[in-house]
């Protein structure tokens, strides 16, 4: 992420809240806004397992 309280951390690591606000407020433009609602999406449909194989991977 690259503002805010959360300023340094991964986007897929951002708490779900934090994901819901921005889907009220409104998500920012270009790529960053299409990961952070994409990111809403999966936490709001308890799809955050998904990424696992891509953590192990580092």
């Amino acid at each position: 992420m690259p503002f805010g309280k959360y300023k340094g951390r991964l986007i897929s690591d951002l708490p779900g809240h934090y994901l819901n606000w921005f889907a009220r407020e409104g998500f920012p433009r270009g790529e960053l806004g299409r990961l952070l609602a994409l990111m809403h999406e999966m936490d709001h449909n308890g799809l955050r397992g998904l990424l696992d194989p891509l953590r192990k991977r580092g």
